[in-house]
């Protein structure tokens, strides 16, 4: 069974390790701690210089919701232009509606300006009000693959949902697990759900030693004052021997 790897990075050194370590695929995104935003255009052109894997880049303008504004959607339209020309792998997106629907109209025209480029729906599909339904409006507005954690907080917790989510699109469109996924559970997981591609982090905190003045703060919740998110490349190692075996 030949399972894919997707490995969502916040950074540059992120990204070497990931590729380094084996992983199939990035995702290519901003600001963890507001579950991902598009990054800058120099972060982009740098990262597809130093590694060989595909790149797909996160387009999401601002953390919290997934609704935008007018101006939003014109910006998106303007960052996935600028991935194209950059020569970016694939896009990452999910534009939903007040009403907590996908919005295929908006969605559509964004693919529509993507393309040939991949596109896949994130996590924006676990908090739309109905699976099924948002579902078939990724496959109407054009989208090549679902991330999902079944609707639940981790991939494991809503794997009962995943594996229905896989026979219902059938080879419409792909199904890939995301959230909590580790190299203990991976393969339990992959096995329950049937999925064919996984997205896990790997990552781990690491701090950054430096002389900076301690009494500011800028109220970022992250587990430390200053660092960043990398990649843990022994467990992201872990991760690809499991499914490798699968």
């Amino acid at each position: 069974m030949s399972v894919v790897v997707e490995v969502p990075v916040f950074n540059i050194q992120s990204a070497v390790e990931a590729a380094r370590a084996g992983a199939h695929r990035i995702e290519l995104c901003d600001n963890p701690a507001e579950g991902g935003t598009t990054p800058s255009y120099g972060i982009i052109k740098q990262v597809l210089r130093l590694v060989s894997i595909d790149v797909l880049v996160m387009v999401r303008p601002h953390g919290g919701n997934f609704v935008y504004s007018d101006d939003e959607f014109v910006a998106m339209q303007h960052d996935v232009e600028a991935c194209k020309s950059a020569g970016v792998h694939g896009i990452v997106f999910g534009i939903l509606n007040e009403e907590g629907r996908l919005d295929v109209n908006r969605c559509s025209r964004l693919i529509d300006r993507a393309r040939p480029m991949q596109v896949t729906l994130h996590r924006a599909f676990d908090v739309t009000r109905d699976a099924d339904e948002a579902l078939e409006d990724a496959i109407r507005a054009g989208f090549d693959r679902i991330l999902t954690s079944g609707q639940r907080a981790t991939a494991i917790e809503g794997a009962e949902r995943i594996a229905s989510l896989v026979r219902y699109a059938g080879n419409r469109i792909v199904i890939m697990a995301g959230s909590g996924i580790t190299p203990e559970n991976v393969v339990p997981l992959v096995r329950q759900t049937g999925v064919r591609e996984i997205h896990c982090s790997a990552r781990e905190w690491r701090d950054h030693s430096s002389r900076s003045n301690e009494q500011v703060s800028f109220n970022v919740p992250l587990p430390g004052k200053s660092g960043s998110y990398k990649v843990n490349e022994v467990k992201l190692k872990q991760i690809l021997n499991a499914v490798d075996r699968l």
